[in-house]
């Protein structure tokens, strides 16, 4: 309980500062401030949420980094299989379940900033039913995995083990539609330590499970599959468990009938940040899957599987940003605070910057060495080593696009990008990417390469201009009224 109070009085100590009755609308006094007082207050708050969010996913992403090397080590086909299942199959319905999840970054941060705070536990009750239904909409792209993936070109003795593991990942599947939200609920009102104290926790259990079921019990790639289903579902009922025994006495209140009002217009919003995230997810998924297309497919496939589990795992401290700038960015609109809003953004932006600049030096210099990590063939470290410097280059650029999308999750900006993210990825970077790759005879250099410079980057100069003329005080009127509109009465406000 001593926990539960120190967040609770952090919380408190937030909301003081952020309120606009309280000066944190950068009056008079504020302004005196010199910009080095400013930008350190604000990286304070900032890492209060990114130094346990990401502990939070690099340790959850480290268990599918886990399961990848497990797979890698039982052999080439099984790394192939294994990473296609996971990262194509998995990771199409993962960005759709998770874009979908961020609509609670808009409606839970604004509204903890309003200190409308019961509605947080209801805003993750509806996402909890409307992302379980979609789960079931999404169900023929495991049971139909194997002809798919042949369909898509793959070679019939991946595509044919792809599927079955693709099957046995169903339940990994449905633990996206409790655990994104949740997880989301908990991060709006600055609570992030749990979830890296929980994710340690179960990281920790997923090493030992995964090398007895393999390595002592001999269960294969299907042990594989089956372990990553357990971890999932035990992040979910560790951060279950923190809620419902008291860790969110504000914003918890129960199981509420109200989570079954408003759901059309939830679906909407979901759907919006749904697009918005799964078009950008997919991507990557497609850079994949166009891969398996060139001449020696499975050493292709096996070389990019490693460089983008390594892209995939640093990825997960700037989207930590993301996850930062969204909630710093919607508890300041959510309280009426503009220019908050604008100046946690450009902190935001330069942390992540310098913390990718460092990582994209040190791909350069292990450029020879990454790919150990995952296999120990010859062949394919040859070929990891080839794509190290596009790998670097990527890691650069993600360290400044996801804190950009962070301010669009924040201000409710979901359907705009979605429409930016469709024009600059697939009519632009994949076009770019297949002409570079079979017409300039680049192979999958010439594939990475085009998808990078014609998609993200053209995304990523896109958004930042959209943010540099932001009216910020125009969308911190909008998020007021936007709690207003999606808020019912406090039960225990009322006469």
């Amino acid at each position: 309980m001593a926990g539960v109070k120190r967040d609770e009085e952090l919380n408190q100590s937030l909301l003081l500062h952020n309120s606009p009755s309280n000066g944190l609308v950068v009056d008079d006094d504020q302004e005196k401030k010199d910009l080095k007082t400013r930008v350190w207050i604000e990286s304070k708050k900032l890492w209060q949420i990114v130094g346990p969010s990401i502990f939070n996913r690099v340790a959850t992403y480290s268990m599918n980094i886990v399961s990848v090397a497990v797979a890698g080590h039982l052999g080439e086909l099984e790394l192939a299989s294994f990473s296609i299942a996971n990262t194509v199959i998995v990771g199409f319905n993962f960005g759709l379940l998770l874009g979908m999840a961020s609509a609670l970054e808009t409606l839970c941060g604004q509204a903890f900033g309003a200190k409308r705070y019961h509605m947080l536990g209801i805003y993750m009750q509806r996402s909890w039913i409307v992302l379980f239904l979609c789960c079931f909409l999404l169900l023929p792209l495991y049971a139909f995995a194997t002809p798919l993936l042949k369909l898509l070109g793959q070679t019939d003795a991946v595509a044919e083990q792809s599927g079955e593991v693709a099957l046995w990942l169903i339940p990994l599947h449905f633990s996206f539609a409790f655990l994104f939200p949740i997880q989301r609920f908990l991060q709006s009102q600055i609570k992030a330590n749990i979830l890296a104290w929980v994710s340690m926790t179960v990281f920790v259990l997923h090493v030992i499970v995964s090398w007895l079921v393999v390595y002592q019990f001999g269960f294969g790639i299907v042990g594989v599959a089956v372990t990553l289903d357990i971890a999932w579902w035990l992040l979910f009922f560790g951060l279950l468990a923190y809620t419902l025994l008291g860790g969110c006495p504000q914003t918890w209140t129960g199981f509420s009938m109200q989570a079954f009002s408003g759901l059309w217009e939830f679906v909407k919003l979901s759907t919006a940040s749904g697009v918005m995230l799964c078009l950008e997810n997919w991507y990557y998924r497609i850079l994949i899957l166009i891969t398996g297309y060139l001449p020696d497919a499975t050493l292709a496939v096996d070389s990019l599987s490693v460089c983008m589990n390594i892209n995939g795992w640093e990825m997960m401290i700037p989207l930590a940003f993301f996850a930062a700038t969204g909630v710093r960015v919607a508890n300041e609109l959510g309280a009426g605070n503009g220019k908050g809003a604008k100046f946690a953004t450009k902190v935001s932006v330069v942390n992540s910057t310098v913390v990718g600049i460092f990582f994209c030096a040190l791909i350069m210099i292990l450029h020879d060495k990454i790919g150990y990590i995952f296999t120990s063939s010859t062949d394919v470290l040859e070929a990891v080593d080839e794509l190290s410097y596009l790998l670097a280059f990527t890691i650069l650029l993600n360290s400044v696009q996801p804190i950009l999308s962070g301010v669009a999750v924040g201000s409710g900006w979901q359907a705009w990008v979605a429409y930016i993210n469709l024009g600059c990825y697939y009519l632009i970077g994949v076009p770019l990417g297949c002409v570079m790759g079979w017409v300039f005879d680049f192979g999958v250099q010439g594939i990475w390469g085009g998808m990078i410079f014609g998609g993200t980057a053209v995304q990523t100069i896109i958004l930042a201009i959209i943010t540099i003329r932001c009216d910020w005080e125009k969308e911190a009127d909008k998020a007021t009224k936007h709690v207003q509109k999606w808020s019912t009465p406090d039960p225990d406000n009322q006469s």
